[in-house]
């Protein structure tokens, strides 16, 4: 497995890059060239410079600054909201695809419910119901997006229970416990990593979309969408304030995208013997 990830390039590069920009946020105090809620209302929209590499916004921030910041409250968010619809999804999908029956029926009815209404208006309802912070944010999107969880990791459960060394452990009377945590879920880990992978681009770009409509992370927070938001309302006077967090989005929703894609390569086993 080791070999074969390092020998597969893309996956090599995509995982790096995210392991970096996730350094550059973590070390953001010590990165950042300026203080991201320091403001200098004479200094507004100042070009690029040594100083300013990425300029300045409508308040005179360093948006280079307040980009860099912004990586905390934007991959943070989405890897959090991540681990709760996985964490969600899997406890379910695992239970309706390896005791069936009444269990199955039952959760797979609220999935198809789920399913059924467009996932940006659930999410909206969710958050207009609840109220306008980020913890309502990520609850929202974990109670839209485990369902997909549940059917996708429901498949993949289903492929599992019937092979040898699942009946093996059963005849010889191995509690469901023992079945379900030490052969199902190592069984189904390859998915779920690449799921999550791929999942976390989505979740960017929910929780980013939510800032930009001001119904996620508030001002004067440096968050992508939430700088986007800000940038729109100088459009037409200063459309370049709009690039550093539109290129920063689409740059890391591409890299997660291609790193599932990479990962779905290496963990299938399917490319073992090729």
């Amino acid at each position: 497995m080791g070999k074969r990830f390092l020998h597969n390039r893309a996956a090599v590069i995509t995982v790096a890059v995210v392991l970096l920009i996730g350094l550059i946020g973590i070390l953001a105090p010590v990165l950042a060239p300026h203080d991201p809620y320091a403001t200098d209302i004479l200094n507004k929209f100042a070009p690029y410079s040594m100083e300013y590499p990425l300029g300045t916004d409508h308040l005179g921030r360093c948006v280079l600054s307040r980009l860099i910041y912004g990586i905390r409250p934007t991959l943070g968010l989405a890897l959090l909201t991540m681990l709760g619809t996985i964490a969600l999804g899997t406890v379910l999908g695992i239970m309706a695809g390896y005791f069936r029956g009444v269990v199955e029926e039952v959760i797979m009815r609220v999935v198809d419910v789920m399913l059924s209404f467009p996932s940006q208006i659930m999410v909206f309802a969710v958050v207009g119901l609840l109220g306008i912070n980020v913890q309502n944010v990520i609850i929202a999107n974990v109670f839209i997006k485990w369902a997909w969880y549940a059917r996708m990791i429901r498949t993949g459960v289903m492929q599992y229970r019937e092979r040898n060394f699942i009946q093996f452990s059963r005849c010889v009377g191995m509690p469901e416990r023992f079945i379900l945590f030490r052969h199902l879920l190592p069984s189904i880990t390859s998915d779920l990593a690449v799921l999550a992978s791929l999942d976390v681009g989505w979740a960017i770009i929910n929780i980013s979309t939510l800032s930009f409509l001001g119904l996620g992370v508030q001002a004067p927070t440096p968050e992508w969408g939430a700088m986007l938001n800000e940038a729109k309302e100088v459009l037409t006077s200063n459309p370049t304030q709009m690039i550093a967090p539109g290129i920063a989005i689409v740059a890391l929703v591409c890299c997660f995208n291609l790193m599932g894609d990479a990962l779905r390569d290496v963990l299938d086993p399917k490319e073992v013997d090729r």
